[in-house]
């Protein structure tokens, strides 16, 4: 499986947990814990509940996801 398989969802952060870790609401309905990728960590920058999101999921595992974009 390639870096590009994966599931973009938007969603909403609900609330910020230790490590960098945030319980994103989905568009769907369903709460996952996700994460921050990479170059958002690199670069800095904050997430904080209420933020608007997209989320890179595995369709392996549906109640995980990484954060992979902060919408203005």
């Amino acid at each position: 499986m390639a870096k590009e398989d994966g599931i973009e969802i938007a969603g909403v952060v609900q609330e910020a947990l230790p490590g960098t870790v945030f319980e994103v609401k989905l568009e769907t309905g369903q709460t996952v814990l996700a994460y921050l990728c990479g170059k958002m960590r690199k670069f800095r920058i904050k997430i904080l509940p209420g933020d608007s999101v997209k989320v890179m999921m595995s369709p392996y595992d549906l109640t995980k996801g990484r954060i992979t974009f902060r919408a203005k």
